[in-house]
């Protein structure tokens, strides 16, 4: 799983690199293929954002989220990616159980 971590007219500290890692590392146990996740924090005042967009193969999923802390909008895009991913997970499951795509992983 590769995740790239950019800051919008702020620096990315190395502490929120390694949290955004932690957090979105996760989301690799959903599929055995290599997953791409882009992330951009930044701050649109009083909030700060963070958003992502995930590689998955079939699909690019895009997910954004705002807190008054960096820490609780990564917690909150995390939990928006794994629903989406899982989302995504069954729909490709339903699709190849009617017999139209391979089952994914």
């Amino acid at each position: 799983m590769r995740i790239e971590t950019y800051g919008q007219q702020m620096e990315v500290t190395p502490a929120l690199r390694e949290y955004v890692e932690t957090k979105l590392g996760r989301l690799g146990k959903h599929f055995e293929q290599p997953l791409e996740v882009r992330t951009q924090l930044g701050i649109r005042k009083p909030d700060h954002v963070a958003e992502a967009t995930l590689s998955v193969s079939g699909a690019t999923l895009h997910a954004d989220a705002s807190a008054q802390t960096m820490y609780a909008a990564i917690d909150i895009l995390a939990d928006k990616l794994d629903r989406l991913l899982m989302k995504h997970k069954r729909k490709k499951l339903d699709q190849a159980r009617s017999g139209k795509v391979e089952i994914l992983g």
